[in-house]
């Protein structure tokens, strides 16, 4: 990564994709502090219309090639199917861009060694869209856990479910998993020794639109998301159960995200079935109100202008690819319970 490559002036950005998510990107570089979108393509002129109206003096093109050929323009950012984001940041990263990806960082564990790779060989900056480990109630719980109040975390159980927005290249799994899984990866700050997943595919045929996934972790800590394209309401929540304290995050709620139980099992005793439980205060740390995509360009931007390494770099998204891949072998052999080790060790063998 190049420390001090640029001059003081606005960092200079390509918006490749402007589909469901780029139009954030735009917005949100073209609002922070020392950015500023010169470009967007997409091979939608459909698409791109309505980015010409919203942003006139943004250049338009269908052809990405042509902003990778700029050597005006510093980094790209890739809001594009997960299928193209191996060629298109090597791509990026031969033009001598920095590259901001959109989650997951690919679909393999081997086109997520190949972009890691890239951007090493490079010396560039490459991040990774995992927005909501910017996201200040989940750094809040990360200064709890930190802390040591909340103890030693016994498991972390969370649901993201709602109606839609169905996929129709990927199933849920590879849609919503990556937020559940960096976050608990982030909270907990090590790696899981074993992954399981079992789902089902409602709505179309062979693509999952409900999965179930447990990952099981070195210190003895257990994760499990229910991910849904199919339920009645929309629920973001992620409980934590430490030993000596419990903390719910719900990133539904406009106010008090995070609330913190003192509530636990001081004792049991069989002889006399005795029980003895907890039930103290709750209270809800301040949260900063700020919009975590905003943070997060503005890291990508502070990353690239320091020579630092993002929180999400690629080395944090290659770890949420190889628990996705882990959970799909799971998935497609029949629930069985699949090292998370032994995924990571197969694929660097294949890379040698």
């Amino acid at each position: 990564m190049r420390t001090g490559s640029l001059p003081e002036r606005d960092l200079r950005v390509a918006v490749i994709g402007a589909g469901y998510w780029g139009p954030n990107l735009i917005r949100n570089f073209s609002e922070a502090p020392g950015g500023d979108v010169v470009a967007v393509a997409d091979l939608s002129e459909e698409r791109l219309a309505p980015i010409r109206k919203r942003f006139p003096a943004v250049r338009t093109v269908t052809d990405h090639r042509v902003l990778f050929a700029d050597p005006t323009i510093d980094a790209v950012c890739l809001a594009t199917p997960i299928s193209t984001h191996r060629p298109l940041a090597v791509e990026a990263f031969a033009a001598g861009k920095h590259v901001f990806v959109e989650k997951p960082l690919a679909g393999t564990i081997d086109d997520a060694l190949a972009i890691v790779a890239a951007g090493r060989a490079a010396e560039r900056t490459l991040m990774v869209g995992h927005t909501f480990v910017y996201n200040p109630a989940v750094v809040a719980v990360r200064e709890l856990l930190s802390g040591g109040s909340l103890g030693q975390v016994q498991y972390v159980d969370s649901q993201r479910v709602n109606l839609g927005l169905h996929q129709f290249d990927f199933n849920v799994l590879w849609d919503l998993g990556p937020h559940d899984v960096s976050i608990v990866l982030y909270w907990l700050g090590e790696e899981p020794e074993w992954v399981q997943c079992s789902g089902g595919s409602f709505i179309q045929p062979g693509i999952e639109d409900v999965a179930f996934l447990t990952m099981g972790f070195p210190s003895g800590a257990l994760a499990h998301a229910h991910l849904s394209w199919l339920a009645p309401s929309k629920l973001r929540t992620m409980t934590v159960v430490g030993a000596l304290k419990m903390v719910v995050y719900d990133d539904v709620q406009a106010v008090e995200k995070v609330r913190v139980y003192d509530r636990g099992v001081d004792s049991l005793s069989p002889d006399e079935l005795r029980r003895a439980y907890r039930a103290g205060d709750i209270h809800s740390p301040r949260v900063p109100v700020a919009e975590a995509l905003q943070l997060e360009v503005r890291h990508f931007m502070d990353c690239i202008r320091g020579g630092t390494t993002p929180r999400s770099d690629g080395e944090a998204g290659l770890r949420v690819v190889r628990v996705l891949e882990a959970a799909m072998r799971s998935l497609r052999s029949g629930s069985a319970r699949v090292s998370y080790a032994g995924s990571a060790a197969s694929s660097r063998g294949e890379q040698q």
